[in-house]
């Protein structure tokens, strides 16, 4: 027997849009849509069309999806219209999206105080917007807002606004949690209530908001309770504390419950990408503890847990990381052990004895650094070029013999003020010593557009380097302005790889340097790019 369905609704490009912080412009939507498309998300709502002119130029041009259906938000029609007379509707219907969802009240109270309208004003609103949508367009959906609390409220008066969204052609029903506020146990027996009622479990969906951070677990339990849509956002985008995160819900109900949600083993494999994705589109960092798709979801620090690992992941490991396209990570640091550096320079692609002197040099060395406030375990090509160099398999590309960098802080010609940066260094690569200057926005910038200019003629390979991340942490907040201070920095390039590096130092564009030494190196290494001289002969072995 096939497993049971459950249909996927995506609100990214609306409830996503709402999270403070995150503005989509319509091409932003488009690739977005496509990316969910790709996926094999059912249903992708584009946004309120007659809200804000992001949304109708989205509407006007839609991107064409191979699978998923393509919505459009609304809500019922007024007090006192005719369904064909009420202009919200009248923008849905000119949209270019094959199913309407509207939104309505689905708590008496609401009726009363927010529409200003009388119960059953309310059900015969729902009932003939519906009705409008199903006869133009062909598919529609109620939401039924504040649906919970509503029924809490009057159970009888919020199943009757279902009915009537169903009587009137609907093909989904959504109950939604709109302030976030209710419970697991509440929502499964809420939802089971509903459907004992006589509203079809598969006509139900849920739409849960996460302000008690339960809205996976509110959408699990409805599922449970025979609710067959879940809608919900990429990496639980939203306003206040967001939606229900569909990158943790699909795995959840696939891996774990069992279900059948449209997606094949590949499209399954791709949730780590398409979360990242989205989160380089915004410019967010990504959450890095974020369920199954973390940079950290199954990254292991301690050595006893390396060990349990290596012999049987499931040890400490719910799935295979690679079903949802993540991977393992070994973590070093002053907890690590033996295996722990073993496993991570196996990770690496570097077999090493494990009777080897050197392996307990390595480990001696970063727990050496890290007393001194390195931390590895967030700055893993840092790491991978510690190991290497005590390994002696590192070579050095350019060696910076000073560099100064001056502050400026003045007024201009137009009267305004203003603060430079400007580096000077002295760099030698191969036999030949160079000099250089340049200016940037702050220090560091000023010191990564100077090595940059010294490097780029030899190294062009350099060329798509960004800095896509900057971290200063104070180690020693007692000493003040003399702190000990960490600097991260995380790369990324062309290829769509991404790299940590740490510096440490009393003086912060110091441990600045450290870190932008070790990303332009790791950048280099990775890329198997031979060290050179000034006039790009290729060096002379170590």
């Amino acid at each position: 027997m096939s497993s049971p369905r459950v249909h996927l609704f995506d609100s990214t490009l609306r409830d996503g849009a709402q999270t403070h912080g995150v503005d989509f412009s319509a091409a932003d939507k488009a690739a977005v849509a496509r990316s969910l498309d790709s996926l094999g998300i059912d249903y992708i709502e584009g946004g309120w069309p007659g809200a804000n002119p992001t949304d109708d130029t989205f509407f006007a041009n839609p991107p064409t999806l191979s699978r998923a259906r393509l919505c459009a938000f609304g809500m019922t029609r007024r007090a006192g219209r005719s369904a064909d007379n009420d202009p919200g509707l009248r923008a849905l219907l000119e949209a270019q999206a094959p199913v309407a969802v509207l939104v309505g009240k689905s708590w008496d109270f609401q009726c009363k105080v927010a529409l200003g309208v009388e119960p059953d004003e309310n059900v015969r609103m729902i009932a003939d917007s519906i009705a409008l949508m199903v006869r133009e367009k062909g598919e529609a959906m109620y939401d039924a807002e504040h649906f919970f609390d509503g029924y809490k409220a009057n159970p009888d008066y919020a199943v009757s606004c279902l009915k009537a969204a169903l009587d009137a052609g609907a093909r989904w029903a959504v109950l939604c949690d709109t302030n976030g506020g209710t419970l697991p146990h509440e929502v499964e027996a809420i939802t089971a209530a509903v459907i004992a009622a006589g509203v079809p479990g598969d006509q139900v969906a849920i739409h849960c908001h996460n302000d008690t951070d339960n809205a996976v677990a509110n959408s699990l339990a409805a599922v449970r309770a025979g609710a067959r849509q879940v809608q919900g956002t990429i990496n639980g985008l939203g306003e206040r504390c967001g939606n229900a995160n569909l990158i943790s819900v699909i795995p959840s109900l696939t891996l774990k419950m069992g279900y059948d949600v449209g997606l094949n083993p590949d499209g399954l494999a791709r949730l780590t990408e398409i979360s990242r994705a989205l989160d380089e589109r915004l410019n967010r960092a990504p959450n890095t503890h974020a369920p199954y798709v973390g940079v950290s979801a199954f990254a292991h620090k301690g050595g006893l847990h390396v060990s349990a690992v290596e012999k049987d992941p499931r040890c400490y490991e719910h799935i295979d990381p690679a079903l949802v396209g993540n991977r393992r990570q070994i973590l070093v640091s002053d907890q690590a052990g033996r295996s722990n550096v073993l496993s991570r320079l196996r990770e690496v692609g570097l077999e090493v004895d494990p009777d080897e002197p050197k392996v307990a040099r390595v480990v001696d060395e970063v727990k050496l650094r890290e007393f001194k406030g390195y931390a590895y375990d967030g700055a893993g090509a840092s790491f991978e070029l510690l190991a290497r160099r005590l390994l002696h398999r590192v070579p050095e590309y350019f060696r910076l013999s000073s560099f100064r960098v001056i502050d400026e802080r003045r007024w201009n010609a137009k009267g305004e003020l203003i603060t430079l940066s400007e580096a000077t260094i002295k760099a030698v690569i191969g036999d030949q010593h160079l000099m250089t200057v340049a200016e940037g926005n702050g220090p560091v910038n000023a010191l990564d557009a100077a090595l940059r200019k010294v490097l780029m003629p030899v190294y062009p390979q350099l060329s798509d380097l960004r800095l896509v991340d900057y971290k200063v942490r104070i180690l020693t907040p007692d000493a003040a302005t003399a702190a000990i201070t960490r600097v991260l920095i995380e790369s990324a390039d062309s290829t769509g790889a991404r790299w940590t590096t740490v510096g440490v130092s009393s003086n912060v564009i110091d441990a600045s340097y450290n870190a932008l030494h070790d990303s332009i190196t790791y950048k280099l290494f990775t890329a198997e790019v031979p060290a050179r001289d000034a006039a790009g002969a290729v060096a002379a072995a170590e």
